[in-house]
């Protein structure tokens, strides 16, 4: 079994909603009948938007009745991805990257401040139940390290002062503009690009 927090107190059941259930006839359709348990990923996904951001076991076994797949295969994939959620992670879930280039930039300092501001233990839900943490890999924004994801946005270039403005607009559900918190357009280097005349 994986090191994921499993939730121990789980609904009975889970039915996806009428608007999941049209995306998943048009997920279907992408696959050929015999290899439909192929769309094991973006139904679980379909599960944890719909079911505050986390998949309780009633949606695995649902899943696994939809794709004609024992629940074990489906529960399989669902612990082995860390973009999986079993157990409630509130509003705002936060992954910092903790990797070389982001540690080396100053990720310790924003880890530091999620055990402020969010709770003191990683994957423990804040007081008020909005929002958790954890450390992950990689999240691929090398170049405007430090950096962390809350949900699907990104926030790099992050700083003591702009993790914390993130982590206070949590508070007031009043987050700043995902992306560079320094103004830095892609990838672009550091103090600007420059042009360069022969």
């Amino acid at each position: 079994m994986s090191g994921k927090h499993v939730a121990k107190d789980q609904p009975t059941t889970f039915e996806f909603n009428e608007v999941n259930l049209k995306r998943i006839q048009e997920i279907l359709k992408k696959y050929p009948p015999e290899r439909k348990k192929s769309a094991v990923m973006p139904l679980l996904d379909l599960a944890q938007r719909q079911h505050d951001n986390w998949i309780p076991n009633a949606a695995i076994k649902k899943i696994g009745e939809i794709l004609e797949v024992p629940y074990i295969k489906i529960y399989e994939v669902a612990t082995f991805y860390t973009m999986y959620n079993l157990a409630p992670v509130g509003k705002y879930f936060i992954q910092i990257c903790t990797t070389s280039p982001c540690m080396i930039r100053g990720s310790g300092k924003i880890v530091n401040l999620c055990k402020k501001h969010i709770s003191e233990k990683e994957g423990k839900l804040s007081d008020d139940q909005k929002a958790s943490w954890i450390e992950v890999e990689c999240l691929g924004a090398c170049v405007s390290a430090p950096m962390m994801q809350i949900n699907d946005d990104f926030y790099e270039d992050l700083t003591e002062e702009t993790a914390t403005k993130i982590f206070e607009g949590i508070k007031s559900d009043k987050l700043p503009k995902p992306g560079s918190q320094k103004g830095r357009v892609g990838f672009e280097p550091n103090k600007r690009l420059t042009l360069v005349k022969n």
